[in-house]
Order: C-alpha cells, then structure tokens, then sequence
C-alpha cells in the first residue's frame, strides 16, 4: 500500500472543495487505496488548523470523521527534530515522512520543501494521482 503523508493545505483544500484533486486523495485514503501517516505533531496540526474561526463554516461533523480517519493511519514517533524547510512547522511533516517511510509527501506548497526527502517524493494531489492512477 502507498504511504501518504498529507500536509494541512491538503486535508483543508480536501474540505473546501469536495471535487478537487486533494479531495480525491483523502476519498483514497478512506478507502483503503493509499495509507495516510501520522505523528502526534501532524495530527496537532490538522487539529489546531481545522479549528480556526476562519473555518467556522466546515461542519464540525465532517471534520472530526476526517481527523479520526486521519488518526487511524499509520502513526509514528519522530526521532529527531529537523530544521529543512524555511517554515517551522512544515519541517514536522519531512519528520513524519522519514520517521514512516512513506512514499509520498502530498502538498499545496510544493516550495517549502525539497524535491525529495530521503525515500520520500514531495509532490502535489495532481502529481500524486497521476503516479498511483
């Protein structure tokens, strides 16, 4: 199974726009097609972001099935710290991405990282579906 970890642009675009290529990623996910990789500090994040007042208009509902289902992926501990990407807390995704081994790094914001991180490929929704499709 493909290992995933998604960054927060990705699980709030997902939400925003249901038809969209990041949406079609997380319907992959809950169906079992790709295996989402988590850390404690990933699923902070999705959390912490997903509860901004700016996001007021998501139903709380949708979003707690989408952190749960999140939450069942294959979780990690990080062994390290990293200071790659010029945004702090992108660098905790990198740390997911090697710590899990995951094949793919899935982002909105492909300039904050490097091309690729050890095995890992750093890519948008687009890119990722045109590789597992």
């Amino acid at each position: 199974m493909t290992r995933v970890v998604l960054d927060t642009n990705v699980v709030v675009s997902a939400l925003l726009a249901r038809h969209g290529n990041e949406a079609q990623v997380l319907r992959l996910l809950f169906t079992g097609v790709l295996q989402p990789c988590v850390s404690e500090a990933v699923l902070a994040e999705y959390t912490s972001v997903l509860r901004r007042r700016k996001f007021k208009n998501l139903s709380r509902i949708v979003i707690g099935d989408v952190l749960m289902e999140l939450s069942r992926g294959h979780f990690v501990r990080t062994e390290h710290t990293l200071a790659i990407s010029p945004d702090p807390s992108d660098n905790r995704f990198l740390e997911c991405a090697e710590a899990s081994n995951a094949d793919f790094l899935v982002t909105g914001n492909k300039r904050h990282f490097p091309a690729v991180w050890k095995k890992t490929k750093i890519v948008k929704a687009r890119e990722l579906l045109e590789a597992i499709l």
